[in-house]
């Protein structure tokens, strides 16, 4: 099993840790890994990170496939590619209905579908093998709409990239994560549950594998969840401080009826708790929200408490078929920890 590090998105003000990177960098660490929401964009801190590091692959935890087109995408993945020796991995995702169409002003679409247009694109332009040409119910190149000046021309990529740049996707919902298993490198799963892996995923990650042919298994396939890590001897304030992102993401990312993350902690046996959790967070009290995330449910989606607690619980996670464990951390120190207990 690997080890990545997830740099997230920012705050009000954007501050990378750069020695928690360059001290990632130095040891081996696998990839670092940048986000985006309504704020800060994924690429440019990862630009900056790939010039302060000579080893670390460089992943995208998610770009927002609305907020660029494909042919967008594809360029800038082959330029960091290009730029930063070969070490960048692009990871792709819808978002949610809220931030598309809030935020990006793009309509939402159906996931499927589009997803699957939009990472054939980028392939066929990653390969070069001939003009570009697509025609889909989302995507149509060269644009054929009514106000097209009909002059548009099919194009092949003046840079020459790398074909086989790997593709990862986030996904949670059965039919999302099997589409990642028949068309994607790898999958970015968020509060992945090592315990639950054969009852929530396993049968659409082997539909998906079944689907794409070729004997694809998880031998080709990287399985790339996040992992929140917080140290200490005191297993109650390590369990709360993990709550909050819980209580925003089951409470907050997304409608009553339409929340991706609600209906996750409910296929994980949480379904009583995800509702009060729910009714508070949209009631606008966040904090009786957060103090409805069950220890339980913290535990089986994060790693905390003393050293020697962590490197016990870590044996779910290597039994199961994670190959990149990608940290949420936030210091030097139990980096350098988790290291020592996982490489």
């Amino acid at each position: 099993m690997r080890l990545g590090i997830m740099a997230g998105y920012s705050g009000s003000r954007i501050e990378l840790p750069l020695e928690l990177i360059r001290e990632a960098d130095r040891l081996g660490v696998y990839a670092v890994w940048t986000a985006e929401a309504y704020g800060s964009d994924a690429v440019t801190p990862l630009a900056w990170m790939g010039a302060l590091t000579e080893r670390i692959h460089l992943g995208t935890a998610i770009l927002q496939m609305p907020a660029r087109t494909p042919a967008n995408t594809a360029m800038t993945a082959m330029t960091l590619d290009q730029l930063s020796g070969g070490r960048f991995l692009l990871g792709l995702g819808l978002s949610g209905p809220q931030v598309v169409e809030g935020w990006h002003g793009q309509p939402y679409g159906k996931p499927l579908p589009k997803t699957r247009e939009y990472v054939q694109i980028v392939r066929d332009i990653f390969k070069r093998e001939k003009p570009l040409q697509h025609n889909g119910e989302y995507y149509q190149i060269p644009y054929q709409g009514a106000d097209a000046t009909g002059l548009g021309k099919p194009l092949k990529s003046i840079l020459h990239g790398r074909a086989d740049i790997p593709v990862y996707l986030a996904a949670i919902g059965p039919k999302n994560v099997q589409l990642c298993a028949e068309i994607a490198d790898g999958w970015l799963p968020i509060f992945f549950s090592p315990a639950h892996y054969a009852s929530a995923y396993q049968p659409a990650i082997e539909a998906g594998f079944a689907a794409a042919g070729g004997g694809k298994s998880l031998a080709q396939f990287d399985i790339a969840p996040a992992v929140a890590v917080m140290m200490g001897d005191e297993l109650e304030p390590c369990w709360n401080a993990c709550k909050p992102a819980l209580a925003l993401y089951i409470g907050g990312m997304g409608a009553r009826g339409k929340n991706f993350y609600f209906d996750l902690a409910c296929r994980y046996g949480y379904e009583e708790a995800a509702t009060r959790i729910q009714d508070a967070y949209l009631a606008g009290d966040r904090a009786a929200a957060v103090s409805a995330v069950p220890n339980e449910l913290v535990d089986e989606v994060a790693l905390c408490g003393s050293r020697a607690r962590i490197q016990d619980r870590l044996s779910l996670w290597k039994d199961s078929p994670v190959t990149t464990l990608n940290l949420q951390v936030y210091d030097v120190d139990t980096l350098r920890a988790m290291v020592e207990m996982v490489l």
